[in-house]
């Protein structure tokens, strides 16, 4: 913390802004790192932020995320990041150095050991671009007691309410992001960014405030330092890594910054000793991390004052010594009084003057929150109380039932006849619950996805949008997103991961015709958990025109209970069915979970009904003792993905591990937080059907009712058929039937011949 103090002070003194600097951990390799730091403190920079790649960013521009796809493929972990600072230091680096990432690595490794690991290594500070002010204030705090600083972000959008929180937890400085916009060669300043300051700095105490992202030039740097402490450059400096020869990234570098600075940092001097031999700095072996905690050396040699509070008029100086060796202050603050951790809390959760009233739970036990960039959490804020008042407004839901004709809504249910005397042929004696179907195949598009795209078009109409990004895994919520932007003239482009556009082809074509744009995904696994990254990226980017349909209970608040709220007319229907034809309540309900939209519709109404059982079914793919499956709930352990604390499948880097399921639609790391909630308090169980399984559900409903299910739909089936044979005649379990299967007759045909042989079934003619 003090090195990063003394850099900007030294900044101050010399007239000039401060050079914050970034570079990827591991990129272009992992060995050339150091080199790359000690580059950049050469050319001048004064404070370096070592980027730790994560695999999901959702707020990090194509240049540094390619640098971080880059650095991961080459091995770069947590460890390797501090053994970077560590070589660096040992090599002479004297630059303060700041751990730039997201916070599920940093989970995963742990929090503990991190901050004792960092502070071992010589690193002087975090920047973590997706942790919420709560959890933000409780991390400074334990970064406080290992002397490391915490720098907190602050965007254009930022309230006033939250500007003044994240001022008051900034410790060294404040990182202001702030895009430039360029005109010809010559960079000016983005819009606003003066008043932006000015904001900051009647907050912040006099703690300097730095501004990145788009800064590349020379012009760009000094504009930008007539108004901030300091000034950071990222993107450029990839770019310059990515374009220098083999081996020379490290030089170009050096040259860059020195371009952009005009000056150069010599490097210090290992050994100590002053004029005569008397040194008043530190040690190298008082400070052989070089982590900037000890004594700063004094340039005249001056030796280090004492410090009083008592009145100067009472020791007067002498001839000898002009200032009597004294520091005369006013206070001195040893760390153990002033506003604690408590204090903090205390007024970020209970001051009423300043914190809005909780609309909604934003968690489900330990699981939900809003962990994204700075820049969302307003237009979060935003929807949360758009959502509010439209929940809460009979006018809105009157205007939602007045679609249900156009939706197929009342889905209907009844009892799977053929399917329940299949399952008690081979159940014992008694036994063999009846099944009934929640058929959402029927509905307007062909799945239960209509439900949430209808209410939140709707939603995004009332406040003001005027365009809809959407994702998509299987193509049946990217279809719903365009049949409904269709029906109300808007603007859609819908994402989708280049290996789901393969599979699910005609889905891509039926948002076409619809007039969508999609756009393939083709980063990490091409699948739907890239194509949920690059719509939040994308959302960031148009927040002021832009309503983003979320597919699934998943990302952070209030986005899990939007969706749940929507899709829970399934269970709210499923319900009054039941009691209308059987006159109770169902034993059981089951539902197929990816993110889990239909299992959260589906559940939630009985989720105070302690008689129905709740049984979500997930995708096992090859087996959960592999590494080829999607059974985050089943499989996976607690940690932050795509803005939410929920339960992911990871490495133990914090890693997200690549998925597999032969069904698009579940082919996802995650799931919603209230599902994982549901979990933990086991309101709900939880199990996993293989990639085989889904194919016998598949199968048997299409020859035993006539029904052809999505593939989704297939793993419920399986699920239900063996709890089914654990229950009585006499009770009733409820299938939520979540999507028809057109879209996956071509996927089912060309996987038969490999998972055919293993469940005896051969439809070759």
């Amino acid at each position: 913390m003090e090195g990063l103090k003394a850099a900007f002070a030294r900044a101050k003194r010399e007239k000039r802004s401060a050079l914050v600097t970034y570079t990827t951990a591991g990129y272009p390799t992992i060995d050339e790192t150091p080199d790359v730091l000690l580059a950049m403190e050469a050319g001048g920079a004064d404070v370096i932020e070592l980027g730790s790649p994560f695999t999901d960013p959702i707020a990090d521009g194509p240049t540094i995320q390619g640098a971080n796809t880059q650095a991961l493929k080459n091995g770069t972990t947590t460890t390797s990041c501090l053994n970077i600072v560590r070589q660096a230091r040992s090599r002479g680096l004297k630059a303060p150095v700041l751990l730039m990432g997201y916070y599920n690595p940093l989970l995963a490794y742990g929090e503990e050991r991190i901050l004792r690991d960092a502070k071992a290594a010589g690193v002087n500070g975090f920047i973590m671009v997706d942790l919420p002010p709560e959890e933000a204030v409780r991390f400074r705090h334990h970064c406080t007691n290992y002397g490391l600083s915490y720098v907190p972000l602050i965007a254009p959008a930022t309230s006033e309410k939250r500007m003044k929180l994240l001022c008051g937890i900034a410790d060294s400085f404040i990182y202001v992001v702030s895009r430039m916009g360029v005109t010809g060669a010559k960079g000016v300043l983005s819009s606003g960014l003066p008043d932006l300051l000015d904001r900051v700095h009647k907050f912040s105490g006099g703690i300097p405030a730095a501004v990145g992202f788009g800064v590349s030039t020379r012009e760009h740097f000094v504009e930008v330092g007539k108004v901030a402490e300091g000034v950071v450059i990222g993107s450029q400096i990839i770019n310059t890594l990515k374009k220098a020869p083999q081996g020379e990234g490290a030089k170009a570098v050096e040259e860059y910054c020195y371009s952009i600075t005009q000056r150069r940092n010599t490097q210090v001097s290992q050994t100590n000793g002053g004029p005569n031999g008397v040194s008043h700095g530190v040690s190298t072996d008082a400070n052989r991390n070089g982590d900037g905690s000890g004594w700063i050396s004094r340039e005249n040699g001056e030796a280090p004052k004492d410090i009083s509070t008592d009145d100067p008029t009472k020791q007067p100086a002498s001839e000898s010594d002009p200032s009597n060796g004294t520091v005369h202050v006013d206070a001195v603050s040893r760390g153990t009084d002033g506003p604690g951790l408590a204090d903090q809390l205390e007024a970020l959760n209970t001051n009423d003057d300043e914190k809005d009233p909780e609309l909604m739970p934003s968690r489900f036990g330990e699981f939900g929150g809003q962990y994204v960039p700075e820049s969302l959490m307003d237009c979060l804020a935003e929807l949360e109380k758009g959502f509010d008042d439209a929940r809460n407004d009979p006018k809105f839901w009157e205007e939602f039932r007045s679609y249900y004709p156009y939706m197929s809504r009342p889905s209907s249910l009844h009892r799977a006849d053929r399917l329940t005397e299949h399952v008690r042929k081979t159940a014992a004696k008694g036994m063999g619950a009846n099944i009934y179907l929640k058929r959402e195949d029927l509905n307007h598009t062909g799945s239960h996805k209509i439900n949430n795209a209808m209410g939140q078009v709707l939603l995004a109409r009332r406040l003001g949008k005027t365009e809809i990004i959407a994702e998509t895994g299987a193509g049946q919520h990217g279809v719903a997103s365009a049949t409904v932007c269709a029906r109300f003239g808007m603007k859609c482009t819908v994402y989708m991961g280049s290996e789901d556009v393969r599979r699910q082809a005609l889905n891509v074509f039926r948002m076409k015709l619809l007039g969508a744009t999609v756009v393939a995904v083709e980063a990490g696994s091409c699948t739907l958990r890239d194509a949920v990254n690059e719509a939040m990226r994308k959302w960031v980017e148009k927040l002021d025109t832009t309503h983003y349909i979320i597919g699934s209970a998943i990302g952070p608040h209030p986005f899990p209970t939007i969706v749940r709220t929507f899709q829970s007319v399934i269970g709210s229907e499923t319900k009054q069915q039941m009691q209308e034809q059987t006159g109770r309540l169902p034993d059981a309900v089951v539902a197929c979970v990816g993110g889990g939209s239909n299992a959260a519709g589906m559940f939630h109404p009985f989720s105070n009904d302690p008689s129905v059982k709740l049984l979500g079914v997930e995708a096992g793919g090859d087996g959960v003792d592999t590494d080829r499956h999607s059974a985050t709930l089943t499989g996976g352990k607690p940690g932050v993905l795509h803005g939410v604390r929920t339960y992911i499948l990871q490495n133990a880097e914090g890693q997200i591990n690549d998925t597999h399921s032969v069904s698009a639609g579940l082919d996802y790391p995650g799931v919603g937080p209230e599902l994982s909630g549901w979990k933990d308090t086991e309101r709900a169980k939880f199990i996993a059907a293989t990639d085989a399984e889904a194919f016998i559900g598949f199968r048997l409903l299409s020859e035993l009712e006539g029904i052809i299910p999505a593939l989704e739909t297939s793993h419920a089936i399986f699920g239900t058929v063996e709890l089914a044979k654990t229950m009585k005649e006499d009770e009733n379990i409820v299938i939520c039937l979540s999507g028809r299967g057109d879209k996956d007759v071509q996927s089912v045909a060309e996987e038969l011949p490999k998972i055919g042989p293993k469940i005896g079934w051969d439809l070759r003619f």
